[in-house]
């Protein structure tokens, strides 16, 4: 039998031919048994392995299709959620100077209805003003006429004597005698 140093050298130990046996050498056999292994994984594997990098790759293709179609969905609807907004925009600017424009007519017209009221109110105040000032007048005439009568009654009353008072009657007579011929 040969050394178990020696196999380390060899890598391996064979049994001599025409007879089987059972190869003890631990790394020998290790090699082999994994170089079988990996060489029947590959083969089997490759296509196990190969269907399910193409379903990946087919799902991640997929993926990237679907995305870019929602994201070419949402960039549609953000474009017509702009295009919304924009005609809002110009819509309420639109509205807010109707607005303010009614909200300055009304203002203006306000005070175009608050000064004819005040020209109004002072023109009655003036004709107010007026006729208690031309009653005040009239009344004062009334009161210098009825003085100035009962004085010149009374001046006439202490000078006239009844001769007096004869010719006065007279002449006056007279004037309405010469009046009546000069209408006729």
């Amino acid at each position: 039998m040969k050394n178990v140093t020696d196999s380390f050298l060899f890598l391996g130990y064979w049994p001599p031919a025409g007879s089987f046996g059972l190869n003890t050498d631990i790394l020998a056999t290790n090699l082999i048994n994994l170089s079988v292994v990996l060489g029947v994984l590959i083969f089997f594997g490759k296509r196990v392995l190969n269907d399910l990098l193409d379903n990946r790759k087919q799902r991640i293709l997929k993926t990237i299709r679907n995305s870019d179609e929602l994201r070419e969905g949402a960039i549609e609807r953000l474009e017509k959620a702009r295009a919304r907004l924009q005609k809002v925009e110009i819509e309420a600017d639109r509205y807010r100077a109707n607005e303010y424009s009614g909200i300055e007519r009304s203002r203006l017209n306000l005070i175009h209805s608050i000064s004819k009221t005040l020209e109004q109110l002072e023109n009655y105040k003036n004709e107010s003003i007026r006729f208690e000032q031309q009653r005040a007048i009239n009344q004062v005439r009334q009161r210098v006429f009825q003085q100035a009568l009962l004085g010149a009654l009374g001046t006439l009353n202490s000078c006239l004597n009844d001769e007096l008072h004869l010719r006065t009657i007279s002449a006056n007579i007279g004037m309405f005698g010469s009046m009546k011929e000069i209408t006729d």
